[in-house]
């Protein structure tokens, strides 16, 4: 069988894509890993009881690569299937998104079970987990069941959604995306869905600015722990995702050019902005974040959709780094668990003392994401897309 069989463009939804949106999606994927390095000596300090542990001091803003995941997939969602419902069952179109979507949750959850265990199989304050807890938490997480805080599958003990790979917590509000899109969303109106758009942003930024979760920004999404969490994870995906749609409705391309490299550095220079502390009241750092997600963000999908490739070298970089993305976002924290359990043992807190482990761990995840794209996940959405007979009608 050749190669090309189980190329990404097999699971293509016969449109052409964006080159540089999925280029972009890969950049923010690396970011993403750069964010969660930092976010391991924060964590380290805070566990080893250092003062001021627990603040991430750099690449602050890291955590807004999810808002710009989630505008991502409302535009591409948006120019995928819009025009497409009069060819499409919803079953069909649901299968299309579990096939899209779940093997790389399954393997994420497989890889984050043997890292536990790797680790020792304890929760972060040293007690035992039961292994009937680590069972169901694989099983669950297999299934995307969320934990409950405190519930026995909750094998961490740190409140994740998904102890066994905490960032699948976007992934779960990613697929009420799609069901809201697939119910109602997708049937409105450019005028609705503008009025839409508008409503929930004002929400957002009484959410945000008024610092209704108490953390001063947007991070938030990951627990069931509280009702705020809840309900400012589904506002932190609603509002981008339903804005990302209304920019692919109303799309029309400008010239640009250079686009991918201007937006790379634009998004780092954004993601490492010290953090803005609240000031009589006010959230200082929710204004910008909203700044970001309500300004730039927008800004950068126009630019990157209207933006093409113009050689070779800048396509195949765009297409590899597309393809890692979401293997990338989902395998990578499970090896980070182990990269945190190391620095809280050694009570190592910055990159310079630990620049070769970090090195380590950064190319072990893209490898890892490259390895379980091509040996897993092409060839099992292949076999599901042909198991299922997945295809529009013509």
């Amino acid at each position: 069988m050749s190669i090309e069989r189980f190329s990404s463009a097999s699971f293509a939804d016969t449109k052409p894509h964006y080159n540089i949106l999925d280029g972009l999606r890969g950049a923010a994927a690396l970011m993403v890993v750069w964010y969660h390095v930092f976010e391991g000596f924060a964590f380290a300090e805070g566990m080893n009881g250092v003062e001021g542990g627990g603040l991430i001091n750099v690449f602050n803003h890291g955590y807004l690569a999810v808002d710009f995941f989630f505008m991502l997939s409302g535009f591409v969602i948006s120019y995928a299937y819009d025009d497409r419902w009069n060819k499409m069952s919803m079953g069909d179109f649901f299968k299309r998104r579990l096939v899209r979507l779940h093997p790389m949750i399954v393997m994420g959850a497989l890889i984050g079970l043997t890292t536990f265990l790797l680790q020792g199989g304890v929760k972060w304050d040293g007690s035992i987990t039961p292994a009937t807890g680590v069972v169901l938490a694989f099983l669950l997480t297999c299934c995307f069941i969320p934990a409950i805080p405190g519930a026995l599958h909750e094998v961490r003990g740190n409140g994740e959604m998904f102890p066994l790979n905490g960032p699948s917590w976007s992934l779960f509000f990613e697929y009420i995306g799609n069901i809201c899109y697939a119910l109602f969303i997708r049937r409105l109106s450019t005028k609705a869905l503008s009025w839409l758009v508008v409503a929930l942003g004002v929400v957002y930024i009484w959410f945000s600015v008024g610092n209704v979760s108490g953390y001063e920004s947007v991070g938030v999404g990951w627990t069931l722990g509280d009702s705020v969490n809840i309900f400012g994870g589904f506002l932190r995906m609603m509002f981008p995702f339903s804005l990302g749609m209304l920019l692919a409705r109303n799309f029309k391309p400008v010239k640009i050019r250079g686009i991918f490299w201007i937006a790379i550095v634009v998004l780092l220079g954004l993601f490492s902005v010290p953090f803005f502390p609240s000031v009589d009241g006010i959230c200082v750092n929710g204004i910008y974040e909203m700044c970001c997600i309500m300004i730039a963000f927008p800004a950068l999908v126009w630019l990157g959709a209207s933006g093409v490739t113009s050689d070779k070298a800048s396509t195949g970089i765009c297409k590899f780094l597309g393809d890692i993305s979401y293997p990338l976002y989902i395998v990578h924290y499970p090896i980070m668990y182990l990269f945190y359990a190391w620095l809280i043992k050694n009570s190592l807190y910055t990159l310079a003392d630990t620049w070769q482990v970090v090195a380590g761990v950064y190319g072990l995840n893209v490898v890892l994401a490259y390895t379980t794209l091509k040996l897993y996940d092409e060839p099992v959405r292949c076999w599901l897309t042909s198991k299922l007979k997945i295809g529009v009608k013509k």
